[in-house]
């Protein structure tokens, strides 16, 4: 199983074990990673569950599709690796995946 290394407010680094197809969202809410939130429940509907993904993985991620970019630009601290954790889907080549989470003011 392909892992996800989340990195907490407080800087704890959370790895974490995924399935494949699940949502980094997914995988975050479901081993009570801190911080991580999902208001929305994963639909793109909300920004909650924006996240900062190491630089060194971007070019390895699907570009964000109209949706999810016209979501971002309601989050209150948009990066250039700002993303939608629950645009994300783990795929075998995203072992090792780094994602910070940010306050999202929830």
């Amino acid at each position: 199983m392909p892992i996800v290394k989340f990195i907490d407010l407080e800087g704890a680094e959370h790895t974490v074990e995924a399935e494949i197809g699940q949502s980094v969202m997914q995988v975050g809410i479901a081993n009570l990673v801190p911080d991580l939130v999902s208001e929305c429940g994963g639909n793109c509907a909300c920004a909650s569950c924006h996240a900062l993904v190491d630089e060194g993985w971007l070019d390895r991620l699907e570009p964000p599709q109209q949706l999810e970019a016209d979501m971002l630009t309601c989050v209150q601290d948009y990066r250039s690796n700002s993303r939608l954790t629950c645009q994300i889907k783990m795929r075998p080549e995203l072992d090792g995946l780094i994602v910070r989470v940010v306050n999202n003011g929830y």
